[in-house]
């Protein structure tokens, strides 16, 4: 079943919930694929055809169903996932309630809990280790250290880095802009670092692919006659390959991945003084609450620091 051909009410009713995301909302369209998918499982789970055929029991049984669920890997749904699910559906039902559609009221459904997320950030040791382990200077170890010098400068999502172009780069103000989730652009500044690796990496391109990172073949050569897709652009995936890369070459045992640099921006910014709003502007969250748990994070850093330094001439009681 696909709700880009509805074949029963409520399956046209969420083609045009998805249809308004995308253009009163002005939605990613990743955002809008992640809502048509839980739709959809909800509609082909319950079998309901109309509107009207949303109950309490039928939500409750779904979100039992949900719960039991495994993954290929043997796990359950996380709970962050189920109740992704579940703020899906009320989005949805509030959707349909301003259209006068009778159904259930969104209110009657609660979002279960979501344990405070655990934050995996990179000290700047270990940081400056990944970086480092990208020395050479093929194109691929420069286009390499690029990525790593803006991920940890501007604290981008690997889907914002992968849909740069190099026309968006501005290396003479050190900033550019970047739409980020929900279509809102922020302005994200450029280190010196990240700016001597991007100028070094652009220096020695001789391609004409608009993208920013392109893809680069083995040998280091870019062949676009005989690439079958229309762009080099990298992928999310690859860059998420090249960081667990990198990371093991420079003997880092976390689990690193490109948020975890993310994290590690946000988290050097509160440390060295930065105030939560204007990190919480520079990350492009809309809520505050999404920013705030770094904090859990920085205050467990300056208890140490204050074990370590306050007071030491003080004789312990």
């Amino acid at each position: 079943m696909s709700l880009s051909q509805p074949k029963s009410p409520i399956e046209e009713y969420a083609k045009r919930f998805l249809d308004h995301l995308e253009i009163e909302m002005s939605r990613s369209l990743r955002t809008i694929e992640s809502y048509g998918r839980c739709l959809d499982q909800f509609i082909r789970t319950t079998g309901i055809k109309q509107p009207k055929d949303i109950t309490l029991d039928t939500v409750r049984e779904y979100r039992i169903s949900l719960n039991r669920r495994t993954t290929r890997s043997g796990d359950t749904l996380k709970r962050n996932t189920q109740s992704y699910h579940a703020i899906v559906l009320r989005s949805f039902l509030k959707f349909l309630a301003r259209q006068d559609i009778k159904t259930l009221s969104a209110e009657k459904i609660e979002v279960g809990h979501t344990p405070t997320r655990q934050v995996d950030f990179l000290d700047p040791d270990e940081v400056e280790r990944i970086i480092l382990a990208t020395q050479g200077s093929a194109l691929r170890n420069l286009r390499d250290r690029a990525i790593l010098e803006l991920l940890f400068s501007s604290g981008l999502r690997v889907s914002e880095l992968t849909s740069l172009d190099r026309q968006h780069i501005n290396l003479e103000k050190e900033e550019f802009s970047v739409r980020g989730k929900g279509s809102k652009l922020r302005i994200v500044f450029i280190s010196p670092s990240a700016k001597g690796a991007l100028t070094r990496y652009l220096d020695r391109r001789t391609d004409t692919d608009a993208a920013l990172f392109i893809a680069l073949p083995q040998q280091g050569l870019i062949n676009q006659r005989n690439s079958k897709r229309e762009t080099l652009r990298l992928t999310p995936r690859s860059v998420q390959r090249l960081v667990k890369h990198y990371a093991t070459k420079a003997g880092i045992v976390k689990d690193v991945h490109p948020h975890t640099l993310r994290h590690s921006f946000a988290t050097d910014l509160l440390i060295n003084g930065a105030d939560i709003r204007s990190v919480q502007a520079m990350l492009g969250h809309a809520s505050i609450t999404t920013t705030q748990i770094y904090t859990h994070v920085t205050n467990e850093h300056l208890k140490e620091i204050h074990k370590s330094f306050h007071d030491r001439r003080r004789k312990k009681k």
